[in-house]
C-alpha cells in the first residue's frame, strides 16, 4: 500500500469511529485534539514521503522526465518558432541528448547567436517552460542581463566572485539549474571565463558537481556571418531550409572569438571548446513576420484581419537596401504596432 493512501486512509477509519462511537463514551476534547492532530501528520508525513505527490503541490528540482520535456520543447518550437529550422532541429536533440545521458561529462552548454528579434530569448524561455512548469519564473532557472547585472568595467573582479558564489549556491541546491546569460554582446570581456571551471570536465567541485546544469548564453555577436551565409543561399537560388549547421557553425564560432564586442573575446570557454552548440538564428523574411502576426493576433483573441496583417507586416524595416528580404527587428515590435490598430 502506498504510504500517502494509508495514512489518508487511517484518518478517514478514525473519523468514522468518531461519528459511530456511542454518545456515553465521548472522546474527551483533548484526547480528540491529539489523536486528529496524529491523523493530519501521519498523512503529512506520508504526502511528503511520495515525491510524486509532494511535486504536484510544490516546485521540485528533476521534476519532469526527459521524454516529456522533449516532447514539450518539440511541440512548442513547431507551434511558436518561425523560420528557424536549425534552431529546432539543434536545440530539441542537444536537450533531449542532454537530459537523457545519466552520465553526462559536463554541463549542456549553449550559445545562440542571431539578430534583434529572431527568436533567441523566447527559444530560452520555451527550454526552461519544457524542463520547468513555471518557466523563468521558476526557483530553478536564473537569468542574468549583462547591462543590468554587470554594468560596469571597473568592478569584474566583484562581478566574478558573486557569479562563482550564485552559481554555486544554486547548484548545490539543485543539480538541475538553468542559467541565462543574455546580452553576451554587451557584457565585459574576461568576465563570463569566471564560470569556465563550473562547464569543465570536472566530476566535483568542492564537493558539488555540475554536470547536469545547463548555460544558455544570447549574443547578437555573429548576427553578419550568420546574415551572410544566408544571402549567398539566397542569391545563388538555393532554399533557406537547406543552410546546415556545418555551413556556419566553425565560422561562426571564430567570428564570435575574435569579435571584440563580444562577452566571448577570446573566451577560454569557447578556446577550451566548452561551448557544446553554438546556434545561428537566421535572419527573418517578409514570409516570417507575417506568421509573427498572425500568432499574436490570434493570442489576443480577435478574428484575423488579413488587411491589418499585412500592413502591419509592410511596416517593417528590411535589409539589404536593393533586395529587402529580411526585416532588421525580426518579429521584435511586432507586438508594439498591434497596439496601434486594436483598441486595447
Amino acid at each position: 500500500m502506498k504510504p500517502w493512501r494509508g495514512a489518508r486512509r487511517a484518518a478517514v477509519g478514525l473519523a468514522l469511529l468518531l461519528l459511530l462511537a456511542p454518545p456515553a463514551r465521548a472522546v474527551e476534547p483533548i484526547s480528540l485534539g491529539l489523536a486528529i492532530a496524529g491523523a493530519a501528520a501521519s498523512a503529512l508525513t506520508g504526502i511528503i514521503s511520495y515525491p510524486r505527490l509532494y511535486c504536484y503541490f510544490r516546485e521540485c528540482c528533476l521534476q519532469r522526465h526527459e521524454q516529456r520535456v522533449a516532447a514539450a520543447l518539440q511541440e512548442s518550437l513547431d507551434r511558436r518558432l518561425f523560420g528557424q529550422h536549425l534552431v529546432s532541429k539543434v536545440v530539441v536533440r542537444a536537450v533531449r541528448g542532454f537530459l537523457s545521458n545519466a552520465q553526462a561529462k559536463k554541463p549542456l552548454a549553449l550559445s545562440l547567436h542571431g539578430w534583434t528579434g529572431t527568436g533567441k530569448n523566447f527559444v530560452s524561455k520555451i527550454i526552461a517552460e519544457s524542463i520547468y512548469k513555471r518557466g523563468l519564473k521558476s526557483n530553478y532557472v536564473h537569468q542574468f542581463v549583462a547591462t543590468l547585472h554587470f554594468p560596469h568595467a571597473h568592478s569584474i573582479n566583484l562581478y566574478k566572485d558573486q557569479l562563482q558564489s550564485w552559481i554555486r549556491g544554486n547548484v548545490s541546491i539543485c543539480p538541475r539549474s538553468i542559467f541565462i546569460f543574455d546580452e553576451m554582446d554587451k557584457m565585459h570581456a574576461g568576465l563570463i571565463d569566471a564560470i569556465k571551471p563550473f562547464l569543465d570536465y570536472y566530476e566535483l567541485l568542492d564537493g558539488v558537481s555540475y554536470r547536469q546544469a545547463i548555460f544558455i548564453f544570447l549574443s547578437n555577436a555573429g548576427a553578419e556571418k550568420i546574415t551572410e551565409v544566408a544571402l549567398d543561399f539566397w542569391r545563388n537560388g538555393k532554399e533557406r531550409e537547406d543552410i546546415q549547421l556545418t555551413d556556419m557553425q566553425n565560422a561562426l564560432s571564430v567570428s564570435v572569438f575574435n569579435n571584440r564586442n563580444s562577452g566571448f573575446w577570446h573566451s577560454t570557454l569557447i578556446d577550451r571548446n566548452l561551448i557544446d552548440y553554438f546556434v545561428p538564428f537566421l535572419p527573418l523574411e517578409y514570409k516570417h513576420v507575417k506568421m509573427c502576426v498572425r500568432v499574436e493576433i490570434e493570442s489576443r483573441g480577435y478574428a484575423v484581419d488579413e488587411d491589418i496583417l499585412t500592413r502591419v507586416a509592410d511596416e517593417m524595416t528590411y535589409f539589404p537596401r536593393e533586395e529587402r528580404i529580411y526585416s532588421d527587428k525580426g518579429c521584435k515590435t511586432v507586438d508594439a504596432k498591434l497596439d496601434y490598430y486594436y483598441d486595447l
